[in-house]
């Protein structure tokens, strides 16, 4: 029944075909980007209809413009449209619906039926994605959607690897799954927290992700029935606020057991991230994938990858709903100790080999001496000391300083346009 699966083979599926890696872009240049560095297809958001209203978002010229970029490296573009729409958000969904589809985009993801129907009536070239905001966990639910023609269901975020064997067991349909990325607190999407404390609609686009503030914690002395409670701080002075935000979700360790589930689209969460933590996450993703694909019988996680994505991360890590349900200790409830951060330095526009010089677009401040380590998506990956830098006129500079500003650097082994160079934060 499912054609993404060959045959069974000592308890586990052995795949025909590589499933898609799926990667957020937040704006022109991460989608670039993302698709450089190994994505299969992006997803991104328009200026209306989608959830995160504070990213940088498309226009319907730059989502042309970014669908002409990855049609050159056989990449798709899918549009975030999930928003559950009030009233006052129905006008001018019909229009904008079509011009997604004259843009080329080749999907959007929706949560309103109402959105879905519009779309299947008035941009049929387009395909329906159901959304992660509609929770969908068994495969009786799956195959709703596939009965209204629905082209591939978003798993909620709780989903297991149970019940995605089971929906791949009853249901020939696209499956996708988050695989990296932040986890909400509450069910993807429903919290309401963002709306009484900011009047920001966490289901309209507005989430200003309450869950990860700091707060104080009181008690009442008095029942609250009673008008005279007063607040009792539960803590001192040197005591650390808390939040209640949850870990980050990464299944780089578990990237094996990913593809024999079956699920068709790896999606990795991140659009407002910036464009060094994309990169990097698809990076690793996409060699780990590939690595399967060469020797499914004798995969074996490569260090590397690990190593990269704690170098992107924000947060600590977990597995999140995948084998069991998160407990106390998969949340941020104190602070945490700090992941090393890295910055995006600069980008490698050009390498002259015979010189081993490279040609660099500034990103960030550097200067010799410092340790930079530059990595690719065709490889490269090593540390170095930063040596002199010179300017276009080969004039020499204490420092790269200046926003875009174009320098020489030597490099200690070849590297290519697209690499990008990092170094530790604060260093």
């Amino acid at each position: 029944m499912i054609t993404a699966i060959e045959r069974r083979a000592r308890g586990k599926r052995v795949r025909l075909d590589k499933p898609e890696l799926l990667a957020p872009a937040g704006n022109l240049e991460k989608l670039k980007f993302a698709i450089h560095y190994g994505a299969d297809a992006v997803y991104i958001g328009g200026q209306k209809y989608g959830l995160r209203s504070n990213a940088d978002n498309f226009s319907l010229e730059e989502m042309k413009e970014g669908v002409e970029f990855a049609n050159r490296y056989g990449a798709k573009v899918f549009v975030a449209t999930n928003i559950y729409a009030h009233n006052e958000d129905i006008e001018g969904l019909e229009e904008y619906l079509r011009g997604l589809q004259e843009a080329g985009i080749s999907a959007i993801i929706a949560a309103d039926p109402l959105i879905m129907e519009t779309c299947r009536r008035v941009a049929p070239k387009l395909e329906v994605h159901v959304s992660t905001q509609q929770s969908v966990m068994n495969w009786q639910t799956v195959q709703f959607w596939k009965d209204q023609g629905i082209e591939r269901v978003v798993l909620a975020r709780e989903a297991s690897m149970q019940e995605i064997d089971e929906i791949k067991a009853h249901v020939d349909v696209e499956i996708e799954a988050f695989i990296h990325g932040a986890m909400c607190s509450s069910y993807s999407g429903r919290c309401v927290l963002s709306n009484h404390f900011t009047d920001r609609d966490s289901n309209r686009g507005g989430c200003s992700q309450s869950c990860r503030w700091k707060y104080d914690l009181f008690a009442k002395d008095q029942p609250l029935s009673e008008p005279i409670a007063t607040d009792v701080p539960m803590f001192t002075e040197d005591d650390d606020a808390f939040t209640m935000g949850s870990k980050d979700l990464s299944m780089i360790e578990h990237i094996a057991e990913m593809i024999e589930s079956g699920v068709d689209s790896f999606k990795i969460e991140g659009r407002m991230k910036s464009i060094h933590y994309v990169a990097t996450v698809v990076n690793a993703y996409r060699q780990a994938i590939d690595a399967y694909f060469e020797d499914p019988d004798n995969f074996k996680l490569n260090p590397l990858w690990q190593e990269e994505i704690y170098k992107a991360a924000n947060r600590p890590l977990n597995t999140g709903f995948f084998y069991e349900a998160p407990g106390h200790e998969d949340h941020i409830y104190e602070p945490e100790d700090k992941v090393v951060g890295f910055d995006f330095v600069g980008l490698v526009m050009d390498y002259d080999a015979a010189t081993g010089t490279a040609l660099i677009q500034q990103r960030n401040h550097f200067k010799p001496g410092q340790e930079i380590e530059f990595f690719g998506p065709e490889g490269t990956h090593f540390k170095q000391t930063v040596g002199s830098i010179v300017d276009e006129a080969g004039e020499p500079l204490t420092a790269a300083r200046h926003p875009l500003q174009l320098v020489k650097i030597q490099t200690v082994q070849p590297v290519k346009k697209w690499d990008m160079m990092r170094k530790k934060t604060g260093k």
